[in-house]
């Protein structure tokens, strides 16, 4: 018969069970940080002996099979993987605030970032961002192709004023400016009734363009309020935000009263529906079109948390985003919010 246990034995237990992860976990990113200035090191080497002797893509695939034969069991001395070396320190030799933190994500991360991050500003951007949520490589290359950047710079939201925090940023992402729902097979002429029965009967592409983590929960979703009854037009639950999120559908172009109607709907959610251990709901109004000053001063004062989107039909190029930018150092002063 074994002894009866102290009776906070099993915090005990746990308590060390998290200095473990904590200390591993730690390793782990020592580890990381050493690789990663191992190969800047190399990566310097390499352009130096090229700009003071001229060394060519020969030398460097030479050079690839000699660390290969000594070094036979470690992974990463590959010809391609040297030029990327070469490249990586390049992109970032001279950059104070970006070349620490090169060090806080994994290389294959980095090499994601700086191949297919066009500036700085980006680069920062995603550079911030996976190690502030810890992105795997999947969801960081998922965000990348969502364009997860321009959407963060151009989307029109209140959520710095109404969003607690600890995942505002997550709540920004989760939003896009435009929506494509160019699998709908709708005439440009439609109703608002037309387009919610079309995005049901393809819910599953419609939940994918809303970015992957809405599940749905159901649709003209019914509120009763002092005796009369209201209707949501669809009702997801983001399941990273932990919060409900109503949409409203609007076949034409955004009008300020939209803001007032969600704010409604909001405060009734969050009394009769959310969870007690869910976050506050989050409204999308997604319109045909939007005037975005018009869009501004309807958030401007608004207290709960509402994005402003549009949405297009037909398979064409989205629109540009570059007019809506802001400017460079606009876009410098967003960026410094995520540290």
């Amino acid at each position: 018969m074994s002894a009866k246990l102290p009776a906070d034995y099993k915090s005990f237990v746990n308590d060390i069970k998290e200095r473990i992860y904590k200390a591993q976990y730690d390793a782990l990113k020592t580890v990381n940080k050493e690789l990663i200035r191992l190969y800047w090191e190399i990566g310097k080497s390499i352009v130096e002996k090229q700009e003071k002797l001229g060394w060519g893509k020969a030398v460097v695939e030479t050079l690839a099979k000699d660390l290969q034969k000594e070094f036979p069991g470690m992974h990463g001395f590959s010809a391609q993987n040297l030029w990327r070396m070469r490249q990586f320190y390049k992109t970032y030799a001279g950059n104070e605030k970006l070349s620490p933190l090169v060090r806080e994500i994994s290389w294959t991360k980095n090499v994601i970032i700086f191949m297919q991050c066009e500036d700085v500003l980006e680069r920062e951007f995603y550079l911030k961002m996976t190690k502030k949520f810890g992105w795997t490589k999947d969801v960081l290359i998922h965000q990348l192709e969502a364009g997860a950047y321009k959407r963060f710079m151009t989307n029109q939201t209140n959520f710095d004023k109404t969003v607690p925090e600890k995942y505002r940023h997550q709540a920004k992402l989760a939003v896009k400016d435009e929506y494509s729902f160019d699998f709908l097979e709708l005439n440009d002429e439609h109703s608002e009734r037309e387009l919610e029965r079309a995005l049901l009967e393809q819910v599953r592409k419609f939940l994918i363009e809303m970015g992957g983590f809405f599940a749905f929960v159901g649709s003209q979703h019914r509120l009763e309020i002092d005796g009369q009854e209201f209707f949501i037009d669809l009702l997801l639950f983001h399941r990273q935000l932990r919060c409900l999120v109503a949409v409203e559908l609007k076949v034409g172009a955004f009008k300020p009263e939209y803001a007032g109607k969600m704010q409604f709907y909001l405060s009734a959610l969050n009394d009769h529906i959310r969870l007690p251990d869910e976050n506050p709901s989050i409204g999308i109004i997604l319109c045909k079109d939007k005037s975005r000053t018009i869009v501004e001063y309807a958030l401007k004062d608004t207290k709960k948390p509402i994005g402003v989107s549009t949405y297009r039909l037909t398979e064409k190029l989205p629109r540009d985003l570059k007019k809506y930018l802001p400017s460079p150092e606009e876009m410098a002063e967003r960026i410094k919010l995520l540290d």
